[in-house]
């Protein structure tokens, strides 16, 4: 499949520069698989969409600071990223300009040598172990904002904006962005209506972020991402669906993390227990069947992007009753369409949509 046929054009000044304040007075478009309607509302209103048969699924994962700016040997500046810890004191990261074998990068007196390349990513070496790293980066490094928000906040600030309310668990080189909306005002109403809320883990980086350069989608080499449930989690997981909730994800990295466990050995489908941490690659795209998801919170996504492709294939055949034949000609192309025409604001931070 081509990725052309996901693309789409947004006028610039619709891409957000910065979060909603209040954050759950951000803008939700609500798409109605079944009748192809939508409705205008401000996110606050989600309660109402929301029942006690209902269990909403959020990804706690944190932010970290994970790019700095350090000096070559010769003197020159580099900017770093570092995505992952691979191996004790072997990074991914991602580099500006890009780093050969053999050249080293001082960071606030640490070393980092080059063990390698995968692609355009670089293994960047080091002596300091991962605890006093990322607190050097706690004092020292910066929040990772995607390319097209130019912010000229504090780093104090952008660090608060650029995180979810409820993050917990630090391994993210990018936020889950659906996850920005919700207030602990909110999810406290929520609580109290009787939806049930659960947390899982997916460490964004590459596998989420990472622009598809081929073109054929089918071709897209997808990266692997981190992953974690807790046990008492995927068992009430398996006890909602089997009872007949309905499974509300929030963002696309949960969707992955479920759709990633999820077996369809039994009807309704269930969450395999015995493998709940790992790494995950999974790309969806049309015709892909949803087996654990029965709504989506989501934001609005970059043009070619494969979170675009997993949109796509939620509002499409076997999903639904509609074959997939353009993003421009699908259901989410017109609810794109009618956002632009709204003058809704795109990507991180965003409005969000409601996809039921």
């Amino acid at each position: 499949m081509d990725i052309s046929l996901f693309d789409y054009k947004l006028p610039e000044e619709l891409i957000a520069q910065s979060p909603t304040i209040p954050r759950d007075h951000s803008r939700l478009l609500i798409i109605d698989r079944k009748d192809g309607s939508f409705s205008h509302k401000h996110f606050y209103d989600i309660i109402d969409y929301l029942t006690p048969n209902d269990v909403v699924v959020l990804n706690k994962t944190k932010v970290f600071p994970a790019r700095f700016f350090g000096k070559k040997k010769t003197g020159g500046k580099i900017e770093v990223l570092l995505i992952e810890e691979v191996k004790t004191g072997i990074w991914k990261a991602l580099t500006k300009p890009g780093f050969k074998v053999g050249q080293i990068v001082i960071f606030e007196k640490v070393v980092f040598d080059t063990a390698g390349h995968e692609e355009q990513i670089v293994l960047l070496k080091t002596k300091i172990d991962k605890i006093k790293l990322l607190n050097l980066l706690e004092k020292f490094g910066h929040i990772p904002l995607p390319p097209y928000i130019h912010s000229k906040k504090s780093e104090k600030k952008l660090r608060e904006e650029y995180q979810t309310v409820y993050a917990k668990i630090t391994g993210s080189v990018a936020a889950p962005t659906a996850g920005f909306h919700f207030t602990e005002e909110l999810l406290d109403k929520i609580k109290a209506k009787g939806v049930q809320i659960e947390y899982v883990t997916l460490h964004v980086g590459l596998g989420t972020f990472a622009p598809v350069k081929t073109k054929k989608i089918e071709d897209h080499p997808m990266h692997f991402e981190y992953f974690e449930v807790e046990p008492e989690v995927a068992d009430r997981l398996n006890k909602a669906k089997k009872s007949g909730k309905r499974t509300v994800l929030v963002g696309t990295t949960t969707t992955r993390v479920l759709e990633t466990l999820v077996t369809d050995k039994e009807e309704p489908c269930q969450l395999d227990t015995k493998e709940l941490r790992g790494s995950t690659n999974l790309f969806i795209f049309p015709p892909y069947k949803y087996k654990f998801i029965d709504a989506l919170i989501t934001n609005f996504h970059l043009p070619k992007s494969t979170l675009l492709c997993l949109v796509s294939a939620f509002v499409s055949s076997p999903n639904t009753d509609k074959e997939f034949g353009s993003f421009e000609k699908s259901l989410m192309g017109r609810a794109y369409k009618e956002a632009v025409k709204e003058k809704y604001r795109f990507y991180s931070f965003g409005d969000a949509c409601f996809i039921v």
